[in-house]
C-alpha cells in the first residue's frame, strides 16, 4: 500500500467542476488487499475516509479534504452471474455500461447513457433521469463497512427514494452491485432508445465548460427546479467564473478558473431567489466535500 499512498494531490481534475484542493492522502486502489490495507491504517491513525468515484456530483473545497481520500475510478469489472443478472464493479462507468447492455440486447439502462459518473455513484445518489432511476434494477451491493468487514446489502435495505439513499448518511464504500436487467431484446430498438435519450440531452443540456449536471432536485409536484430557476431570472447570473447556464438554469459551469467558494456562493443566492419568489428551499443534488464548505439548509 504504502508505494501507492500519496500525499497532498490535487483532486480538482478529478471531478466535473475542476474545482478542489488536495487530499491530505490519496489512494486509487486496484487490489482489494490494498484497499483493505489502507482502510485498516486510516482506522488506526483516526483518519476520516473519504470515497470518491467519477466525481461527477461533487463539490470540493478548496482547501481540499482531510484524512485518506480512495478514488475507486479504477476499480472495474462487470460479471455476468445468469441471464439478465450483473455484477458491475463501482468504478464502472454508468453510461458505458448502459451501452453495453443495449448492444448485448438486455434492457432496462437506457435512460442511463447521458448520467456521468460511476456505479458507486448511482448507488449512493440513485441517480436517475427520463423517468426512471438506478433502484429500478438494483437488487443488492456489496459494501465495507466501518470494521472493514465486506456485507451484501438488499436494495430494499438502502432506503432507495428521489437522488437518495442511507448510503449518504454512513461510512460504508461500495464495492459493487447487482442488477437485475430484462434480456431477450432487440439490441438496435434499445440502441434506438438511448439515441433518441442522447439527442434530447444535447437539445437542453449545456456543454463546452465543466459542470455537474442538475445543481438542485426537483422538489416534488408540479414545479420543476430549472423552470423555478429560469422564471426567477437566473440565467447568466454568475459569481467570479461560475456562471448559471443560459442554457439551463439548474446547471452551473465553471467558466475558467472559478473557486469552490465561487460555486457555492451562486448555488446559495439561486436557492434563496426561489425561496423569496416560490416560497420552496431547493435542496442539492451536489455533495460538498472538505474542509469549510458547508451547505446552509
Amino acid at each position: 500500500m504504502k508505494d501507492q499512498l500519496q500525499p497532498g494531490v490535487s483532486l480538482a481534475l478529478l471531478t466535473a467542476y475542476q474545482v478542489g484542493g488536495p487530499a491530505e492522502w490519496y489512494l486509487q486502489p486496484t487490489k482489494a488487499e490494498v484497499l483493505d490495507e489502507a482502510l485498516g491504517w486510516a482506522r488506526r491513525s483516526e483518519l476520516p475516509v473519504t470515497v470518491i468515484g467519477a466525481g461527477t456530483n461533487l463539490l470540493i473545497s478548496d482547501a481540499g479534504i482531510g484524512g485518506l481520500v480512495i478514488h475507486l475510478r479504477s476499480w472495474r469489472g462487470t460479471q455476468i452471474l445468469e441471464e439478465g443478472l450483473i455484477e458491475v464493479k463501482a468504478g464502472e462507468s454508468i453510461a458505458a455500461l448502459a451501452f453495453q447492455m443495449a448492444r448485448r440486447g438486455w434492457a432496462g439502462l437506457e435512460w442511463a447513457v447521458g448520467v456521468p459518473g460511476s456505479i458507486g455513484g448511482a448507488v449512493v445518489m440513485n441517480a436517475g433521469a427520463h423517468g426512471a432511476q438506478f433502484s429500478d434494477s438494483l437488487e443488492s451491493v456489496e459494501v465495507l463497512i466501518e470494521t472493514g468487514e465486506r456485507r451484501r446489502v438488499a436494495a430494499g435495505e438502502l432506503g432507495l427514494a428521489y437522488r437518495s439513499s442511507l448510503l449518504q448518511q454512513r461510512d460504508w464504500v461500495v464495492l459493487s452491485a447487482r442488477l437485475r436487467l430484462a434480456p431477450g431484446c432487440e439490441p438496435a430498438r434499445l440502441i434506438e432508445h438511448i439515441d433518441e435519450f442522447n439527442t434530447f440531452r444535447h437539445r437542453t443540456q449545456p456543454s463546452g465548460f465543466p459542470n455537474c449536471g442538475s445543481v438542485f432536485r426537483n422538489p416534488g409536484g408540479e414545479k420543476k427546479a430549472g423552470w423555478m430557476l429560469d422564471r426567477s431570472g437566473l440565467k447568466g447570473q454568475s459569481v467570479g467564473a461560475a456562471q448559471v447556464a443560459e442554457q439551463h438554469a439548474n446547471f452551473i459551469l465553471n467558466r475558467g478558473g472559478a473557486t469552490a467558494r465561487d460555486i457555492l456562493t451562486l448555488m446559495t443566492r439561486m436557492r434563496d431567489r426561489v425561496v423569496a419568489d416560490w416560497g420552496i428551499a431547493l435542496k442539492p443534488e451536489v455533495r460538498f466535500l472538505g474542509r469549510g464548505l458547508n451547505w446552509a439548509g
